[in-house]
């Protein structure tokens, strides 16, 4: 049984390294990665991030969105014993990185490189625009290669895997990713020929807890989208069976169908609600799934959806009124006890 992240992606390539481990779409297009070419990759950053002196002890400090890149670059740091720490690019991290004065820092663009002012080794996710920085020492990702053997694999299961700042300072061990990602695939049943979306910011606990440690120990398909703008479209494309969301992210896809709906007071509104509403008869279920259910489904990218999940506050009535007609009921995942540490030491004083 895997003790570690990295030991469960060793554990993928092993059983199904032929297998599809990552979709990711760039300029319209999905490019493919298996599970061997993933450990691969995993294993030469590793020693491209032990050559540059990141090791047991250190923390890998990433500011992205969800991206494969950041992603592998975080198990490559976790391979050599490292922690990660994980920033959300949309928010005002500079009272925080004042700090945390990071050394190794991983950045997807040129915006979030502004709120660095210190650093030693800054590797860049796009490299468009590094141009302008001839002399800073910055890193673009497609030449952190070495040709140098990756380092042994030594962390152990009760080493800090994964680093959240918020309201407070949370630290997820290898170990309690591992045993709260065989408790959700016992429990939802998830294999291999699964498919999921990673749509959410990486800097957030419950992605890491419901979605990459599971992708790791279950062996499924992980599918990142060519940005948050394009993200409804590339699920519709995927058509993915295990989605994980927030009540915000629910909301924000019942109110976007709700603002198509047809007029109030039209037949097609009418039927759409007769189509909505629970009812005994099975002819009225079957006619209703086919004329409005199933064509919400397609919209939404969910026809082919079997695990909805849920992390945070629970769905507002109205939303759950709404997913539950479509015969969505997302599985509600309630943050087990952790270890917590107040964050205000982190943040500067007021005088």
């Amino acid at each position: 049984m895997s003790q570690t992240l990295p030991h469960a992606l060793l554990r993928q390539a092993h059983i199904r390294g032929s297998a599809i481990a990552l979709r990711y779409k760039r300029l319209g297009i999905w490019h493919e990665r298996s599970w061997s070419e993933v450990a691969r990759e995993v294993s030469q950053l590793a020693a491209a991030l032990h050559q540059r002196s990141l090791g047991r002890d250190d923390d890998l400090l990433i500011i992205s969105q969800a991206r494969p890149e950041a992603l592998l670059l975080a198990l490559a740091a976790q391979w050599l014993g490292a922690s990660v720490t994980l920033l959300d690019p949309e928010r005002d991290n500079q009272a925080l990185l004042n700090v945390l004065r990071p050394r190794f820092v991983i950045v997807q663009d040129l915006d979030t490189l502004q709120q660095l002012r210190e650093r030693d080794v800054v590797v860049f996710l796009d490299g468009r625009g590094l141009s302008q920085y001839p002399d800073a020492g910055l890193i673009d990702y497609a030449d952190l290669r070495t040709d140098a053997s990756p380092p042994a694999h030594t962390p152990q299961p009760d080493a800090t895997a994964f680093v959240f700042h918020a309201e407070t300072t949370l630290r997820l061990t290898h170990a309690q990713l591992l045993v709260g990602a065989r408790a959700l695939v016992d429990r939802e049943h998830l294999g291999a020929d699964d498919e999921a979306l990673a749509a959410r910011v990486f800097a957030a606990s419950g992605q890491a807890r419901y979605l990459l440690a599971p992708w790791l120990h279950a062996g499924f398909g992980l599918n990142f989208p060519e940005a948050l703008a394009t993200r409804d479209t590339d699920r519709r494309e995927l058509g993915p069976t295990l989605v994980l969301g927030t009540r915000e992210s629910y909301a924000r896809l019942e109110q976007w169908v709700r603002e198509r709906l047809p007029l109030p007071g039209t037949f097609s509104h009418r039927v759409y609600r007769w189509a909505m509403q629970p009812s005994p008869s099975p002819l009225r279920r079957w006619l209703g799934y086919w004329l409005v259910r199933r064509p919400l489904l397609d919209v939404l990218g969910m026809s082919r959806l079997r695990v909805p999940l849920l992390v945070g506050p629970a769905l507002n009535p109205d939303s759950a009124a709404f997913f539950g007609a479509l015969g969505i009921r997302p599985g509600h995942w309630q943050e087990p006890a952790s270890r917590h540490e107040p964050s205000d030491h982190l943040l500067p004083q007021s005088a």
